[in-house]
């Protein structure tokens, strides 16, 4: 039995899921972009709040919710499949998560993965976001429990359970969840993953996604100056960072157009994609 006496989901070693995110966090700047903070965070658009307080280690990075994606994509894979012993726990092995998270899986990476639980365990967050269907204000931690079972194996083998909150298993089981590409795993800087969540949950099946970069920062989650987010989003649309997004910044009305890459895009194609954005009306979510 697992740390809250429920049945586990065990993971199947070797099975590698598309990864998957959940489209509440995607949206809205659930997870810290910067390491170490310890402040209460706040946000608030279009009636949705969001209010993050850390534990004692800090609060939860955007490569803490390594965990979630993870935990997320074997579930939806069980779900795809028709299994019917899936629940809230999840066991797993600490090597295939950091394997297919891209981590080293070496002594830093299981001390990675171990630091990452304690802050998902101690953040906790206050919000009205629909879940499943359910729009309610709800109090909880970005993880239930996390159980690292000692005197099983090694730290390759050794089992690990992880309970997901009710209002993650909420829109999980309502198929609130995205395809997540899998180079996300292989950026590592923190704003890099935020703007590509964003992308992926805005742009859907639409040919582009324009922000005023005013919008962006607030979604973003960014706690740095608007000039030095400024400055950094641009350089990654200079540099085409993104997997799977390319983006044009329009410094006239200072906004962000992002499109799907569906193909290898030439110089001259991108600068014809940019003269869209110019000209074309901003939307945002």
């Amino acid at each position: 039995m697992s740390c809250t006496d429920q049945p586990a989901f065990y993971v199947y070693t070797g099975l590698d899921p598309s990864p998957r995110g959940d489209i509440g966090s995607m949206e809205h700047p659930i997870f810290a972009l910067r390491a170490g903070d310890r402040r209460v965070r706040r946000y608030e658009r279009n009636g949705i709040t969001v209010e993050i307080s850390p534990g004692s280690d800090g609060c939860a990075t955007v490569h803490d919710k390594d965990v979630w994606i993870y935990c997320i994509s074997q579930l939806v894979e069980a779900m795809n499949r028709g299994r019917e012993d899936i629940g809230r726990t999840v066991r797993f092995t600490a090597y295939d998560f950091l394997v297919s998270t891209n981590r080293p899986t070496s002594g830093v990476g299981y001390q990675r993965m171990e630091a990452a639980l304690r802050r998902l365990d101690g953040t906790r967050i206050r919000t009205n976001i629909e879940s499943g269907g359910i729009r309610d204000k709800t109090s909880f931690g970005l993880i239930e429990a996390w159980h690292i079972i000692e005197g099983i194996g090694d730290d390759r083998t050794r089992p690990i359970e992880v309970t997901l909150p009710d209002w993650l298993w909420r829109s999980i089981s309502a198929w609130r969840v995205l395809s997540v590409d899998r180079k996300y795993f292989k950026l590592r800087k923190p704003l890099e993953r935020r703007l590509y969540e964003l992308a992926r949950k805005h742009c859907g099946p639409q040919a582009r996604w324009r922000a005023k970069l005013g919008t962006l920062y607030e979604k973003s989650g960014s706690t740095a100056p608007l000039r030095n987010f400024r400055i950094a989003v641009k350089a990654l649309a200079e540099c085409n960072g993104l997997p799977g997004y390319l983006m044009a910044f329009d410094p006239e009305v200072d906004t962000m157009t992002f499109f799907p890459r569906t193909t290898e895009h030439t110089n001259a194609q991108l600068t014809a994609l940019r003269h869209v954005a110019d000209n074309s009306k901003w939307s945002c979510g």
